[in-house]
């Protein structure tokens, strides 16, 4: 009858229950009913950011900027941080077994011992201990190993988060340079155009053809479209100024290949696929959800404080008085001092301590749900923005043609004389603004993909 009873007591010693509550995964009432995405393209998650931006002048910015960046730097060295906390809470689930050697030398003196006479005492020691090893009965010790655990993944998810933010601001402020680029060489067209007309005007002014009016009209033109390109300038040197901090150099490396046009598509269609996608790749959900279990597990850890906890510590080695005779025979020694301690009274520190984590857990449940819901709001809100933005751009293809058209006219009845040059001018206004508007209408909807390529959770293989 002893052999099962030893049995049960060591399976006893050496398994542990777990006082973790279940967790539910929460959320999904907030998935909106009915959401299917888009059908046509391809679904983010299923394409990497390489596939994604087809431009290589931008891909070759994010690669320097996936080595470079501080910001993302920094999320890899915190989720290295909580790779090691895990490792030193992982640790706690093994005993820890030290080697000690020692060996003392003393002398009593002859007035001071009772025989009169001085004496030498020696001693020496070896062993190998067992030290302060905790029995996890009650799963405290696995409950906060759990814990550290779902940490380090949140950190992980953290850290593909800010990768994934950094492309996206990396390639809006790109799409921001290729933009005014573009306004750039629309407002230099446009001051070639007008300085040839206010060149024409004044020479007609002087024949008595045109009037003052008319020369100071174009004039304005062209002092509109010379500010217009110093304000472009500007702007373009501020957005590669931040390009270059986003990249982490000082400034943008002339080896760059030559970019595309906004017109060339420089990136991928997409669909917004099932909600299953987005709860399962988006990483601040990933991130809220580990850090929900993370909670959950120090529920476990707080419950299980409340009951006892058994500690062993020993060891086992041989001690001698003189060191050639450490290893002989008869000096072998050993020591087991197994402890086990209760709580009665801690002035309510577990219980508060329980109700901390618990707490905690609500909150974790809390931001859980709220990140999903954000996700399906940015989500929801790319797709209506990307329809709104490419029926604008239809619309303004339209508009640019037609102002061209009322322009050639306008200006063909100035110089048979059947108009002012009022009406070239405002024809002329209309259509540079048309065409500026349309350049940032590309700039957007460039802007929009990659938003939406973000709010899907990127797509990172």
């Amino acid at each position: 009858m002893k052999t099962p009873r030893l049995l049960l007591l060591a399976t006893a010693l050496v398994t542990s229950c777990s006082l973790d509550p279940s967790l539910d995964k929460p959320g999904v009432e907030v998935v909106p009913v009915g959401f299917n995405g888009n059908a046509s393209g391809t679904a983010s998650a299923d394409l990497n950011w390489r596939s994604f931006f087809t431009d290589p002048r931008l891909r070759e910015l994010i690669d320097i900027a996936l080595e470079n960046n501080r910001d993302l730097r920094v999320a890899a060295l915190n989720v290295e941080q909580a790779r090691a906390q895990y490792g030193i809470s992982r640790s706690a689930l093994l005993p820890s077994i030290d080697l000690s050697a020692s060996g003392s030398r003393r002398r009593t003196p002859g007035s001071t011992a009772s025989g009169g006479t001085a004496v030498e005492t020696r001693n020496f020691d070896v062993s190998v201990g067992l030290v302060s090893y905790e029995l996890d009965l009650f799963g405290r010790v696995r409950s906060l190993n759990q814990s550290a655990l779902q940490e380090y993944f949140a950190s992980d998810a953290a850290q593909l988060g800010v990768r994934i933010s950094l492309v996206a601001e990396i390639a809006s402020q790109y799409f921001t340079e290729r933009s005014l680029l573009e306004q750039i060489e629309l407002s230099e067209q446009t001051l070639a155009s007008v300085n040839q007309t206010y060149d024409l005007i004044r020479q007609r002014l002087d024949a008595g053809d045109a009037t003052e009016l008319d020369a100071r009209s174009a004039e304005i033109q062209v002092r509109t479209a010379e500010t217009n390109i110093a304000a472009y300038r500007q702007q373009l040197a501020v957005t590669r100024n931040a390009l270059g901090f986003l990249i982490g150099t000082s400034s943008l490396p002339d080896s760059l290949p030559s970019g595309r046009t906004l017109e060339k598509g420089l990136v991928a269609d997409l669909r917004a696929g099932v909600p299953s996608d987005l709860l399962t790749r988006r990483p601040d959900i990933l991130e809220a959800e580990h850090r929900l279990r993370s909670a959950n597990a120090d529920i476990g850890a707080a419950r299980a404080a409340f009951f006892p906890k058994i500690t062993l510590t020993g060891g086992a080695g041989t001690t001698s008085k003189s060191l050639g005779d450490l290893f002989q025979s008869g000096s072998s020694a050993w020591a087991f001092s197994p402890q086990i301690s209760v709580p009665i009274f801690d002035g309510g520190y577990n219980q508060a301590n329980l109700e901390v984590a618990q707490v905690r857990k609500q909150i974790g449940i809390a931001e859980y749900e709220k990140s999903i819901q954000t996700a399906f709001r940015e989500v929801s809100d790319g797709l209506v923005s990307r329809s709104g933005i490419d029926q604008q751009i239809e619309s303004y293809r339209g508009l640019v043609a037609a102002q061209q058209a009322r322009f050639d006219l306008a200006n063909d009845r100035y110089e048979k004389g059947f108009d002012s040059y009022f009406e070239v001018l405002n024809a002329h206004q209309d259509l540079y603004a048309a065409r500026q508007i349309l350049i940032q209408l590309r700039r957007a909807q460039l802007t929009n993909s990659v938003n939406l390529y973000k709010a899907l959770g990127g797509g990172w293989k």
